[in-house]
Order: structure tokens, then C-alpha cells, then sequence
């Protein structure tokens, strides 16, 4: 049954990467940890459906001020497959150096910050442009990755550099060279990709490791509780002070 060899093959690389990379999330969490209680942003980027981990990231039920998605319309093709904002111009668009900088210079990062980058491959142009140049401006750079994928996989960045050989810490995925993970007989190709489930877990257990790092530090985030939490709506004033506090860290530093 391919559904279920497909779940089996998710649950052994969560439990790769549970048995694996406790280690780099830890060490990645104590950056993000010094960057919110500094009062600064630690910015989520991706490209394709490497933006979807940023996107599930924040604003959500069991998320905290502090992480600030970086989604660019341009590089989110599973919205549209054709005409405007399409698969042909995501292509050339995540392609093309030069492009990096521009959607940098449109986001509030300030020093003090970091970054986490979602790329299975960790190739493209736009994606390995963006981590060299925060890291010109002195800020840490967390890539959430698959290794096995990037090695095997060319550069596509004119200084032939990879995201996980730039990146201040790598958390790897475990996700398989071409991403999908299950062989049907009759199909020449594999189906059930792993990356995008896999990139998720990775981020929110740096979020939790995160929030307890906070917390023994004596500075709690302020979490966003579910509106159903134990029977009882969060307050509304509770809502609206998550969200003021997100957007005076966002444009007031």
C-alpha cells in the first residue's frame, strides 16, 4: 500500500531527525534565543515551497513575537502554475542573482538579527545571495537543508557555493535527493515528497527550544494560545497585544 509506505518513510526520517539533529536545533536556538530577547527579529525565508515553513511559522496558535516570515509573491509558485506570478517566472526569478538584494532592501533587518533559510536543495542563486549577503552584514545565518540533496545537487550561484557551505549552523531535513520518497510500480517517477513536512518539524522544534531557552532566561515570549484554548476564547486583548507587540518589533526599533 503506497500511502502507508509513504507515512512509514516519514515517520523514519522524523526519527532521524529527532535521533540526529537535536544538536544543530539547540545550538541554532541559542542564537534566535540572543536576537528576540535583544528585541530584534529572527527573519524566515524560502523560495518555492521552501517558503511554506516561514509562512507556518508565524502568525499561529503556539508561535511567539519574535520571527518574522520573509514571503515573496514572486517565489511562492504553488499559488499559481500559469499566467501572472507563475512556475515560468518563480523559475527565472529564484535563478537570478541580483534579485536577493533588492527583497532585502525592502525588509526592516536590522543588526542584532538572524535568519533561518528553508531550501531542500540549497542551490538556487536567490537563495545562497540572500545568506551571503546577511551574513555581510553580521548576522547569523541558519539553514534548514537536506545535505544528501545539496551534494549532490550543482550550485547555481556564480561563486559555486552552497546554502549549507555558507550557513552558521545546518539542520538537515534527511529529506532524499529529488524529495520524493515512494516508488509506485507502473510510474518511472517517485511520488511523496518529504521536504516540506520534515523542513516544518525542524522549525517548530527550533521555536520550542527557543521559547524554553527564553523562559530560563527569565524572559518568557508572549504566545499566541489557540482561540478554542481549553474551552475558553483567548481574550481579545490578548490577541491585539500579540499582535502590537509583533508590529513595534517589526517598524519601531
Amino acid at each position: 500500500m503506497s500511502g502507508r509506505r509513504y507515512l512509514d518513510d516519514l515517520i523514519a526520517r522524523f526519527e532521524a531527525l529527532r535521533a540526529n539533529q537535536l544538536e544543530p536545533i539547540q545550538r541554532a536556538a541559542q542564537y534566535c534565543a540572543r536576537v528576540i530577547a535583544g528585541g530584534g527579529l529572527v527573519h524566515l525565508f524560502g523560495t518555492g515551497h521552501g517558503s511554506i515553513p516561514a509562512l507556518e511559522a508565524f502568525p499561529r496558535t503556539g508561535s511567539f513575537v519574535g520571527w518574522h516570515p520573509i514571503v515573496e509573491p514572486g517565489f511562492s509558485p504553488h499559488l499559481r502554475v500559469g499566467g501572472e506570478g507563475g512556475v515560468h517566472q518563480f523559475r527565472f526569478l529564484q535563478a537570478a542573482e541580483g534579485f536577493g538584494r533588492a527583497l532585502l532592501e525592502a525588509q526592516p533587518i536590522h543588526p542584532g538579527d538572524a535568519f533561518v533559510i528553508c531550501s531542500h536543495s540549497g542551490v538556487n542563486a536567490v537563495i545562497v545571495e540572500v545568506a551571503l549577503l546577511v551574513q555581510q552584514r553580521g548576522l547569523p545565518v541558519i539553514a534548514i537543508t537536506s545535505l544528501e540533496h545539496s551534494h549532490h545537487a550543482r550550485p547555481r550561484h556564480s561563486g559555486r557555493r552552497r546554502l549549507f557551505e555558507v550557513a552558521d549552523v545546518v539542520i538537515d531535513t534527511g529529506a532524499p535527493f529529488g524529495d520524493a520518497a515512494v516508488e509506485v510500480p507502473g510510474l518511472e517517477m517517485r511520488v511523496g515528497p518529504v521536504s516540506t513536512p520534515l523542513a516544518v518539524a525542524a522549525l517548530h522544534a527550533l521555536i520550542a527550544e527557543t521559547a524554553a531557552l527564553l523562559v530560563a532566561q527569565g524572559r518568557p515570549p508572549l504566545v499566541l494560545g489557540h482561540i478554542d484554548r481549553e474551552g475558553k476564547a483567548v481574550p481579545a486583548e490578548l490577541r491585539s497585544e500579540y499582535i502590537s507587540a509583533y508590529l513595534t518589533r517589526l517598524w519601531k526599533r
